[in-house]
């Protein structure tokens, strides 16, 4: 399109190819900073002073405009220069557009949905890298997941499972449905106490069985208590209460190394999670699968073709009725009709994004009363493999905090990898240390077990607590927190939609929650901004049908 203008009047010349009957919307960009009204949050009106042209037929239009300003963003009508825009019989001008903030899976999952339904999608990420808080290092020569690792819930009804499967990346099963410790079951382990002997696997199950009777008690004191209280105090309650599922000895250690695997499945110590709330997120059927080759296939898939500006950190967003404008670290702004937050949640909490004006009550709540969890991985790479042929080794001790717990990568990727996997204060703990302080402790639990071992040649250490970009590992009930303000946050705000881990009521914590919630976000979005355009006929939904062949995941067990 090209544009002439004076004083008073714009003349814009495009290229056009109108349909008898159909009436353009106009939009008016410009490569001019101060004209970017495609991207502006202000409404403008559009005066035609002039038409030339034969509008019936593939021709040129010149359209001489008068642009107003309809709100208090300008006090006086001014005159622009636009940039080129095309228009055709079937698609307008320019579509509606959507800043998404954050590429982790959720970021990326609406950017997708929206970008594959003819919405302009610009994703600022403040990080050099996407994925988020799912991060597949390749420095050992091999994929190693620091993050997300697992898929819980093998089976079609998991939203990820369809592209895992298209994919044809491998999965490693570790555990079947219901097991006691979730992501494991009991099939190939190996338990030591502090001294280097191994603990029979009879004993295991025993305690393993007493384990499953005590959280099966906590809910008869969830019932008969109003108020809530934490886990760690309702197995005390039922220990006084019940005599019988009183352990003692190496019996009473094994059964803190279980409590320490509940702790390691919400990243956070048992004397701060909800007893009213700790189970009412829904498990998938299928038990849970580790992700072979990694998530990061899955992540540059859903962005291939997306436009991702990295080292973009978001520190203020403005909503207006109409649109929203969207402030980085260096002074830069992006403005779009709608933005899709994705931040992790301990972002969301530490307030470094300022919302103007001020979310509502009801979203600060949700934001501040929300639990973060904290769970860490110090991946050790040997020279050779020394240890049991298992899927994980334990350490058990008087209390969870001393407990241990290894991840046999072996297993799943036949590398000579051991992943410790602290969770809670001992992760707050080892995050204060230097790296190589961290895998010396990490080697040092290891060595209690397996005195031969033999030192790491590699290792890699998490960080997520005191990563800036994430500030915690994922969400978990809270003791006093009600459950349903996962939900309260995931529900938007004007123009302002949310997505992430901690916005799935069902799936909270899981890698299927931040898709999932992700595409509901793009959904809604895409109707809110087409219902004020008027247009939503012109647009295909975002949740196609689903397809009735599925291609079945490639799964493994050795």
């Amino acid at each position: 399109m090209n544009s002439q203008c004076n004083n008073n009047n714009l003349q814009l010349q495009a290229e056009t190819s109108l349909s008898e009957g159909y009436k353009p919307r106009l939009v008016v960009s410009s490569c001019c900073p101060a004209l970017n009204f495609r991207h502006s949050v202000h409404p403008i009106s559009f005066q035609i002073v002039n038409l030339i042209g034969d509008s019936r037929q593939n021709s040129t239009v010149v359209v001489q405009i008068r642009l107003g300003v309809l709100n208090s963003f300008q006090e006086s009508n001014k005159l622009y220069t636009s940039s080129s825009s095309k228009y055709s019989g079937t698609r307008h001008a320019a579509s509606p557009s959507v800043i998404v903030i954050g590429a982790g899976l959720s970021g990326i999952a609406a950017a997708r949905a929206l970008h594959d339904t003819s919405f302009q999608v610009i994703v600022l990420e403040s990080r050099d890298r996407i994925g988020g808080r799912v991060r597949t290092d390749y420095s050992l020569g091999f994929p190693v997941d620091l993050g997300a690792s697992w898929l819980h819930g093998i089976c079609n009804e998991n939203p990820l499972a369809p592209l895992i499967g298209r994919l044809g990346l491998p999965l490693y099963r570790t555990s079947e449905d219901n097991s006691v410790l979730y992501d494991h079951d009991l099939e190939s382990y190996a338990l030591f106490d502090m001294d280097g002997k191994k603990v029979c696997q009879e004993l295991v199950s025993k305690v393993g069985k007493t384990f499953e009777s005590i959280l099966k008690e906590t809910d008869v004191i969830r019932q008969d208590h109003s108020e809530d209280m934490s886990m760690q105090r309702a197995i005390s309650i039922v220990l006084e209460r019940r005599p019988d599922l009183r352990l003692e000895g190496l019996a009473q250690k094994v059964l803190q190394w279980y409590i320490c695997r509940m702790e390691g499945w919400f990243a956070a110590d048992a004397d701060t999670i909800s007893l009213k709330c700790w189970d009412q997120e829904q498990l998938l059927p299928g038990g849970h699968g580790l992700m072979v080759r990694g998530y990061l296939p899955v992540i540059n898939t859903l962005a291939k073709g997306i436009d991702i500006r990295l080292r973009h950190r978001v520190t203020e967003i403005f909503r207006h009725h109409n649109g929203v404008k969207v402030t980085v670290e260096d002074g830069r702004t992006f403005v779009a009709d709608a933005a899709v937050v994705t931040v992790p949640l301990g972002v969301l909490k530490s307030n470094r994004i300022k919302f103007e004006p001020r979310l509502p009550a009801w979203k600060e709540e949700a934001i501040n009363a929300l639990g973060v969890g904290l769970e860490n991985k110090i991946v050790m790479h040997f020279e050779t493999v020394f240890w049991p042929n298992v899927e994980f080794l334990g350490v058990v001790a008087d209390t969870s905090y001393g407990c241990s717990y290894f991840l046999n990568l072996n297993k799943a990727t036949e590398h000579p990898v051991l992943v410790y996997m602290p969770a809670g204060q001992l992760a707050r703990v080892l995050e204060k240390m230097s790296d190589e302080a961290a895998a010396n402790f990490a080697f040092v639990q290891l060595k209690r077990i397996l005195p031969n071992a033999s030192p790491p040649i590699q290792y890699l250490v998490s960080r997520w607590g005191s990563d800036e970009d994430s500030l915690g590992s994922y969400s978990y009930d809270v003791v006093g927190t009600p459950h349903d303000l996962f939900e309260k946050l995931r529900i938007p705000v004007d123009n302002l939609f949310f997505a992430g881990e901690a916005t799935s009521l069902d799936y909270t914590g899981t890698v299927h929650g931040a898709y999932s919630t992700g595409l509901m976000a793009a959904e809604n979005c895409r109707m809110r901004v087409l219902e004020r355009y008027g247009e939503l006929e012109l647009f295909q939904p975002v949740m196609c049908e689903e397809v009735s062949v599925s291609i079945p995941l490639l799964i493994s067990r050795m």
